[in-house]
């Protein structure tokens, strides 16, 4: 059955010995339902994370477009200064991911995540004015800081709204963003650059600049356009919410839903939390390593600065396609892990292509296989981690750690690649973090619901609960 035909268990037990048209009913009532969701919420979340993941990136498109040469006219980011700038954007990036979920669940998504964009924009629009290397890094600390809450929280957000069957799908169209966001930035570098000298900026300062503003904007208008729960969403009505409401109930068998302390050592004490963190360490760190490092990588195949802005694009462009589709073959067939393995399988082919060729051409075919492969593993991933956490509190803080954890994968990324033009240390590297993907996954039985209030508090320890695969 497709899932946007699946209904609540309670709707379904309500009409079952009814007409076939309360049943027909019904399945409509489910498919607008979530039609409505897609188009109220994917759309806004998945253009919050573009702008997330360009201003975390930009770096790299500021690089060749003179930064590297200008922030220190004496010797500019030489050696591993870049590397070190880069990286150090992880540390307080990771360490914030935890505490961030937590409030994320005290206080309204609708003031949380909107306060972290303008956070994150403002310091970005103020980097145009980094002077020296150690200004850069104290800019980059900063960007991390507060960029923190965003995908660990739209991911905990988007769970909050969409049964588990459904999420893989969704986290897909919202994590295709990130995609967009190296195309669209390469894109936006080309033609920003061409600004150098305007107003006394360089063409590297305006890239901050205008890209920084842009979020601040984005952010003000998000506090009044973002909804926080179902049961208070003013684009429903009062039966769809009911429906909404039912089914996430249902699915989680009652599960708590408030904020104990106990919930947070739960998803500590995990070892399936642990097992996906590194799962998704070992994808992520190639995909920072694309967005930071694709636009040199490019311009080390032999292409100019400018046509290695614009080249980044076919990549990015050709993960974001692959992204979704295998988010919406993962909820068809409710299978994660046989979608993680195959997708690290193909990036891994890219990268061994990479590696081995010393050609333009197949070093560029290699980069979009890479992309291709890599990329759909991300919603795979936190889907299937949120998938085996039970209770809304334990959720988020396994999706945090997950997600906070691995992104200290980001301090590798930053560098391993290190050796143009052929880059073999940071291929290579990429090969083996991959093969840390290609991990089992399990299946778990059950008993009745009839028990489930004796079970509330359990989260995935409940023998009620079902494993993801």
């Amino acid at each position: 059955m497709n899932n946007q035909e699946v209904v609540s268990v309670s709707y379904t037990e309500k009409v079952k010995d009814r007409s076939i048209d309360t049943r027909d009913e019904l399945s409509s009532l489910s498919k607008r339902v979530w039609r409505k969701l897609d188009w109220h919420l994917l759309p806004f979340v998945t253009f919050l994370y573009l702008l997330s993941f360009l201003d975390r990136a930009n770096i790299g498109n500021a690089k060749i477009a003179g930064m590297s040469k200008d922030l220190l006219l004496a010797e500019g980011l030489n050696g591993l200064k870049y590397n070190i700038a880069a990286a150090l954007f992880y540390i307080p990036y990771a360490l914030g991911e935890i505490p961030s979920n937590i409030v994320l669940k005290l206080v309204r998504p609708s003031i949380w995540i909107p306060s972290t964009m303008a956070a994150w924009g403002t310091v970005i629009a103020l980097m145009c004015r980094v002077e020296s290397f150690q200004g850069l890094v104290v800019a980059r600390i900063f960007l991390g800081l507060t960029e923190c809450g965003l995908f660990p929280g739209v991911t905990y957000y988007i769970s909050l709204w969409y049964p588990r069957r459904m999420q893989a799908s969704r986290i897909a169209i919202f994590f295709a963003g990130a995609s967009v966001a190296g195309a669209f930035g390469g894109v936006l570098a080309y033609g920003i650059e061409h600004l150098d000298g305007k107003g006394g900026l360089h063409g590297w300062q305006w890239i901050f600049l205008i890209e920084g503003l842009a979020t601040v904007m984005i952010a003000v208008t998000s506090y009044f356009f973002m909804h926080d729960y179902p049961d208070t969403a003013r684009f429903l009505t009062q039966e769809e919410r009911n429906f909404v409401v039912a089914t996430l109930r249902d699915e989680s068998h009652n599960q708590a839903t408030h904020f104990e302390l106990r919930f947070v050592w739960q998803a500590f004490a995990d070892w399936k939390t642990w097992l996906h963190t590194l799962m998704f360490m070992g994808v992520l760190i190639p995909i920072y390593a694309l967005a930071l490092f694709l636009p040199s990588i490019i311009a080390g195949l032999g292409y100019s600065a400018a046509n290695a802005q614009l080249l980044t694009i076919p990549p990015f462009v050709c993960g974001c396609i692959c992204t979704v589709f295998v988010g919406i073959s993962s909820d068809r067939l409710q299978l994660r892990g046989p979608f993680l393995a195959v997708c690290s399988a193909v990036s891994m082919i890219g990268y061994i292509v990479a590696y081995t060729t010393n050609k333009p051409a197949s070093g560029y075919l290699a980069a979009i296989i890479a992309a291709i492969g890599v990329y759909p593993t991300i919603a795979v991933i936190v889907a299937w981690a949120g998938g085996n956490a039970g209770g809304d509190m334990k959720r988020g803080v396994v999706l945090a750690m997950v997600i906070d954890l691995g992104n200290l994968g980001g301090i590798c990324s930053s560098f391993v690649y290190n050796d143009p033009p052929r880059y073999h240390h940071g291929h290579g590297t990429m090969i083996g973090w991959l093969g840390t993907s290609l991990e089992d996954y399990c299946k778990r039985e059950g008993i009745t619901v009839d028990m489930q209030d004796q079970f509330r508090d359990m989260g995935d320890k409940s023998p009620l609960f079902r494993y993801v695969v």
